[in-house]
């Protein structure tokens, strides 16, 4: 075992301030494809990142050959690149204000962790799940992925930080794809990879994935045989598992400070929101208030303390409709003068912090589901995400989802394929007319957030009620 205390004790004195965060992390990833075991897949990980701040100046080394007198010479090395970049800063950090010296822990909550799951456990699991999907005739193709996640940072700074989280995750996948003369239709559970969650090995002993097998199986018959989306402007009932990507696309990404400030624009684009428009940008409509909240029991992105070694608290993003915060850790926060979070996250232990989102949600209304359907005189409800399109500003955007069915005078009537819609981002919040109570609020998340160069895909949270939305573009087609 390391000291980490140690080394920071022995570290040059050339350094300003000096952190070090170990990450480790296993993967146990299992797939079934009809009924037969299709693949299996354990992945472990473990290192270090070195961050140094000289002169105002960050830089960074990671290594995964953790020896006492090695990691000395790359605290070195990194001290001596940092005075090499500092004399062409475009910006001096201060040490007091950007990393400062917290201590604490996180654990996922949980009654046992995922390591006490056999191979056999989760083989029988997916095995199950493929093989129940399969049964109708109509079925030509099913699978079922688990995964099983552990993570464990610890992070120790020169400035006193002292911190351990663990996380445990749990990811099940279904898919199944029905098949006829004319079309081929496939339904999943959610959408892709969107059934993931923090969680301990009670969340596989106790999930029925007979009967959620089977409902995605007949599903995907009903789609097969469905007549396409109409082509139209209507009233739109979104579910929450697609919620969880236009809270994704058309929020967290467009209100992430590095990209606003511009760093982001070579790889993945920038923003229309411009940091004036923090404090007074009309987002939405009043029913909109989205929060970034890291506190939420066993969401896929929740923690107490970010990758900078800040303390995690619930903020509002967007309250009352008007744009209030941005998704910035500290650096940003300190270079845009706009308000932030503590959402500087790495991927790995190979990859610097930036500014990510984790859990971003949707805040529940007073609406029953009823309520929200039978407002409707006619329009489409949707659920789980199949596709999205949005422009390098994240303002312009067409998602397709996978289910869809007519609402006409107040019902939910037939079912309708390819189900797609279009928009653009205010508008298109401003549109939103009712959001479902806590009865209609459901947690998902995403494994495969994608960002940075190099890449970091990143684990995100999203959750959020039924919501109705005005007049809005729709279409069918593939």
């Amino acid at each position: 075992m390391i000291d980490y205390k140690k080394i920071l004790s022995q570290v040059n004195s050339e350094a300003d301030w000096v952190g070090i965060r170990y990450v480790e992390e296993s993967q146990n990833i299992l797939t079934a494809k009809k009924e037969k075991l299709d693949g299996v897949q354990r992945n472990s990980t473990k290192g270090v990142m070195i961050d140094v701040l000289v002169n105002g100046q960050f830089s960074y080394f990671a290594t995964s050959f953790l020896d006492d007198q090695y990691l000395i010479q790359c605290i070195n090395r990194a001290v001596q690149n940092a005075k090499r970049a500092s004399e062409f800063s475009i910006y001096k950090f201060d040490q007091a204000t950007v990393r400062q010296g917290f201590t604490g822990t996180y654990n996922t909550k949980l009654l046992s962790s995922v390591s006490d799951l056999s191979f056999n456990d989760i083989k029988d699991l997916a095995l199950l799940g493929s093989s129940t999907m399969l049964k109708p005739s109509s079925i030509v193709h099913s699978a079922a992925t688990v995964e099983l996640i552990e993570r464990r940072t610890e992070i120790f700074s020169t400035s006193g930080a002292d911190i351990e989280q663990k996380m445990d995750i749990v990811l099940v996948e279904l898919s199944a794809t029905a098949q006829n003369h004319q079309d081929s239709q496939t339904r999943t559970n959610h959408g892709m990879r969107g059934h993931c969650f923090q969680a301990g090995a009670e969340f596989i002993e106790k999930y029925d994935i007979s009967n959620e097998a089977s409902q995605i199986a007949t599903q995907a018959i009903e789609l097969v045989e469905a007549d396409q989306c109409p082509t139209e402007v209507t009233d739109l009932v979104l579910a929450p598992d697609q919620m969880m990507l236009q809270i994704h696309e058309s929020v967290g990404h467009p209100l992430e400070l590095d990209r606003i400030l511009g760093d982001e624009r070579n790889f993945a684009g920038s923003s229309f929101v411009h940091l004036e428009d923090f404090g007074s940008l009309q987002y939405g409509s009043k029913l909109m208030n989205i929060v970034f909240d890291p506190t939420v029991d066993n969401q896929l992105a929740s923690y107490n303390f970010d990758d900078g070694g800040m303390p995690a608290t619930k903020e509002y993003l967007i309250q009352d409709g008007v744009l209030v915060r941005g998704l910035g850790g500290i650096e940003s926060q300190i270079r845009s003068g706009v308000p932030g979070v503590s959402n500087l996250r790495a991927s790995s232990w190979n990859r610097i912090p930036i500014d990510r989102m984790a859990n971003i949600n949707l805040e529940p209304g007073q609406s029953t589901r009823d309520e929200i359907i039978k407002s409707v005189e006619r329009g489409v409800y949707m659920e789980s995400n199949r596709s999205w399109s949005i422009d390098d500003y994240r303002n312009k955007f067409q998602f397709g989802c996978e289910y869809g069915r007519m609402i006409e005078n107040g019902q939910l009537t037939k079912v309708v394929k390819n189900p797609n819609y279009r928009g653009i981002t205010n508008p298109f919040w401003r549109s939103l007319s009712m959001v479902g109570n806590q009865d209609t609020f459901e947690v998902f998340g995403t494994p495969n957030c994608g960002k940075g160069e190099p890449n970091q895909v990143e684990r995100v949270g999203h959750a959020s009620p039924l919501c109705k939305f005005d007049q809005i573009q729709v279409f069918g087609g593939v």
